[in-house]
Formats: C-alpha cells, structure tokens, sequence
C-alpha cells in the first residue's frame, strides 16, 4: 500500500498493557482504574504533550491524555481527533510547531462521537475549509456534538468496506455504535509498516452490558470489535487516548536504535486487558 494520499481519487476509505490494574478486582474496580488511565485530569485533558513524529507520515499532535493525529501528504493533511474544540488551538500549535501548515489539512476523521474526540471537527473545519468524513452509524451521535449551538459538520459518509488504497476505517462498535478503527500503511527508513488507531473498546463503570434496552445489541457489537480488531495486522498500535499504547513511556525512548512505537505485542496486550474485563463485566452479569 502506498502512503496516504489525499486525492479524492485515491482516498478509498473503508471502512498498552494493563500494569498496575488490580488483578482479581470485580470489573467495576478495573473500569474504574483503565477510566482513570486513560482519561487522566482535567489538566492533562488540556495541556499540551510535546508533538513529535510517530512512525513515516504520521505525528502526534494531542495533548497528554487525548490523542490527535496528522498523516502528513504532498497533496494535504489528515488530521484523526480534533477533540474538545477548546483543544483545536493546542494541536494548531503542535502543528506548526511540526513545521507543518493548520490551513494544509484537508481532511478530518475521528474515533467516535463523543466530545472529548470530535468536538472540535467544526473550527477545524472552519480554519482549514476540510471536510470532515465519519461512518454511517456515527453519524446521529456526532449531531448531537453543537459547541456554541453550531451543527456538526460531515461531508462525507463512509461505510464500513475491508480494503482500500490509502486509509480504511473499521467499524468496531460497542464504545458507540459507529466507533471507528483507522488502519493504513505508511514507510520509514525503506520499511513499510501497519498502522492502526483504536477507536475505544472501553466501558465506563456501571456499565450494563446484559439486558441493556437502549442498545440490545450491545454484547454483539463489542464481540464483533474484538473479531476486528484481532483480525488486523499491526505493527504501530495507536489509540484515541495515549495511554491505551504507553505513549509517554515511549517518547521518553525516541532517539533509540528501534523506534519504540513499534510495538505490535503492546496491541494484542491493550485489546487483552480489555477483552478480559469485557468477558468479567457479562459474567458478573449472569450472561448465558
């Protein structure tokens, strides 16, 4: 696979480890403590983590608990997680601070329809003039996003289709019912590796799982994300949260022989972990 091009003609969209989690905690415990994980403080949500370059194309522009991404390309940029819209300044900064131009992406794509991942896809959109892309069961969510009462932007809908020349977005649903998964190949140093972004295969604590009537097809949606997710072939995990690869543990190892992003057994350890507390949580819920 070519790295990611922009062009309309090309651009066919398809659709770390748990240290330190109490090991024989009730589900509960462990949704509390990969909650926390994962989302941090209020400050870490807002305070920028130094931009610095993945893995070939692909930087990170995020802050230090949530996770945005810019696929850089000749033709334009892709920016994945826009996040909270009082965050679009930081990743502008990131950006530039890059060397790369805000106004050069053209493209904006995210994880899933909660606030703190695309709220800010409207100014981006704004400042940029990019359109902005999201799978079709996504959609209803993410209009339901209205910083300042401004409707949110997409452009574009994508359906869920394995394969693909550029980027492909995997449904993997449960977190929400269109949370995507994005997977594409970029090249360094004359290797070629697979990226893949999570889109979330979390839960918060008290979730209901068994019996749940707003979305009775929940425990088969989370099912059918793990069947994806494991059918993928990964050598950089990434996530909508930082945590969910070690990011800052990693960064802390740039400059090394081995790019330390590279870490294809850190994603089968995060979906692991997950997968675990998914199986408890049905357990402790009397599941067939």
């Amino acid at each position: 696979m070519r790295n990611a091009r922009i062009a309309a003609a090309v651009l066919f969209l398809a659709i770390g480890t748990g240290g330190g989690l109490a090991q024989d905690s009730g589900s509960d415990t462990l949704l509390g403590e990969l909650f926390r994980r994962n989302v941090g403080t209020r400050e870490q949500m807002f305070r920028a983590f130094p931009p610095h370059r993945i893995v070939g194309n692909v930087y990170y522009v995020g802050t230090e608990s949530l996770a945005s991404f810019l696929v850089t390309t000749p033709e334009g940029h892709i920016l994945i997680n826009s996040n909270f819209e009082a965050n679009v300044p930081v990743i502008q900064e990131s950006v530039a601070e890059l060397g790369f131009r805000f106004e050069d992406i053209r493209i904006v794509l995210g994880s899933h329809g909660h606030a703190d991942h695309m709220e800010g896809d409207a100014l981006v959109k704004e400042l940029t003039g990019a359109g902005v892309m999201a799978i079709r069961e996504e959609v209803p969510l993410l209009e339901g996003i209205r910083p300042g009462g401004k409707p949110h932007p997409v452009d574009r809908i994508l359906e869920d289709r394995v394969g693909g020349t550029t980027l492909v977005v995997h449904l993997t649903p449960g977190h929400t019912p269109g949370c995507m998964t994005w997977s594409f190949e970029t090249v360094e140093n004359g290797e070629t590796y697979d990226v893949v972004i999570i889109g979330s295969v979390g839960m918060n604590p008290g979730y209901q799982l068994v019996g749940n009537t707003d979305r009775p097809a929940i425990i088969d949606e989370y099912t059918r994300a793990y069947e994806r997710l494991r059918s993928l072939t990964v050598d950089v995990p990434l996530g909508s949260h930082p945590s969910m690869y070690r990011m800052a543990e990693k960064h802390a190892r740039i400059g090394g022989a081995v790019n330390p992003f590279i870490d294809p057994q850190g994603y089968i350890d995060e979906l692991d972990l997950n997968e675990r507390i998914f199986r408890l949580r049905l357990e402790e819920q009397g599941a067939d």
